[in-house]
């Protein structure tokens, strides 16, 4: 038996590639095959900006952009297609906050200095700067109802905030808040199939738009701190994070989540089947499955992150990278994209 046993061993330690008698390597870290998992796409290599944001029209085009913030470098706007990855020019050097859209031929990107820029499909094309305010997030209803949020994170009543533009096809204008200024900078804006709109921001903001009417739904009850991201999988499935906050709209009020051990959260996407992906710095992934939030932190991308975008077919990106380090003049900053799903896609970016 001994015997066996020895010529088993020794098999196994000169196991011949292609040999009958030798197992395959288990493919996904040994997870069987279709398994969806994390995987680190791309890192500091392959982007040479913080990657901010991230969406895509269809599950197999996903874009990221970003930048070097104040670096003078390139803006960052690299995007996922056909299973290659590709450098796109939008051309300047602000960082790109956020992007949406409604199709591969309307895409919406918005950043430093009041920057608009829109993507038809073929070129980049400036719109008129909206005032030197970073504007932090764009929602597109539709090509003739596109919203913009900005403003100055800690400006004061001195600086321009509460920033809020429309775009109806033609022009844009900026509107008014009831009851502003409340000199806070608004980060993200989100609108619901029913034309429903939230708008979240500095000191716990929340504002929420029904047919053409405005109201403040901020409470310090439930953020005092600023509110990153928000984003919905339904009128009566909203969620918005900001730090620890992890709040949520059942379709007539907000509550708090209770969760522990979480902080540094800034952003929330919205998939199938109510799953909620939560991220934030130190690599904080949660993902909320069957009605609870789970962390997935100790799998890669290891890095902080940003934003999540989930395709709506079980596939979840996240970026993110270096956006509080000092300004460094020429150099580029880290950045990072991530993904959890199942298989693996490329890794670099020719």
């Amino acid at each position: 038996m001994r015997a066996v046993w020895v010529l088993l061993l020794f098999a196994a330690c000169t196991c011949p590639p292609g040999a009958p008698w030798c197992p395959e390597p288990a493919p996904d870290g040994g997870l069987p095959p279709g398994t969806p998992r994390w995987q680190d796409v791309l890192d500091e290599e392959d982007v040479d900006g913080a990657v901010l944001s991230l969406w895509g029209p269809a599950r197999d085009e996903v874009w990221g952009v970003g930048g070097s913030l104040g670096n003078g470098r390139p803006s960052l706007a690299v995007r996922w297609k056909a299973g290659a990855w590709e450098r796109l020019s939008p051309g300047g050097t602000e960082t790109y906050w956020w992007i949406h859209g409604t199709a591969a031929d309307d895409v919406w990107l918005v950043g430093e200095r009041g920057r608009i820029t829109h993507f038809d499909g073929v070129t980049f094309t400036e719109h008129p700067r909206a005032g030197t305010a970073t504007l932090w997030g764009v929602f597109a209803a539709s090509r003739t109802d596109v919203w913009v949020v900005g403003g100055s994170p800690e400006g004061g009543s001195g600086a321009p905030n509460d920033l809020l533009f429309h775009y109806n096809g033609i022009q844009w204008t900026q509107e008014t808040l009831p009851g502003t200024p409340r000199n806070a900078a608004l980060f993200k804006v989100w609108g619901a199939p029913d034309g429903d709109l939230f708008v979240v921001g500095e000191y716990g903001v929340i504002w929420h738009r029904r047919g053409t009417v405005w109201t403040d739904e901020t409470s310090a009850a439930l953020a005092q701190g600023t509110l990153f991201t928000v984003h919905g999988c339904s009128p009566s499935d909203v969620w918005a994070v900001g730090g620890q906050a992890v709040l949520h709209f059942d379709g007539t009020a907000w509550s708090r989540v209770a969760l522990s051990g979480v902080g540094g959260l800034n952003g929330v996407a919205c998939g199938a089947g109510g799953v909620v992906t939560a991220v934030g710095f130190g690599s904080v992934k949660l993902r909320r499955l069957d009605g609870a939030f789970v962390d997935e932190s100790a799998n890669e991308p290891f890095t902080n992150l940003h934003a999540a975008w989930d395709d709506g077919g079980g596939t979840v990106w996240v970026s993110g990278g270096d956006w509080l380090g000092r300004v460094n003049p020429g150099q580029p900053r880290p950045g990072a994209i991530g993904r959890y799903g199942a298989g693996t896609v490329a890794t670099s970016v020719p």
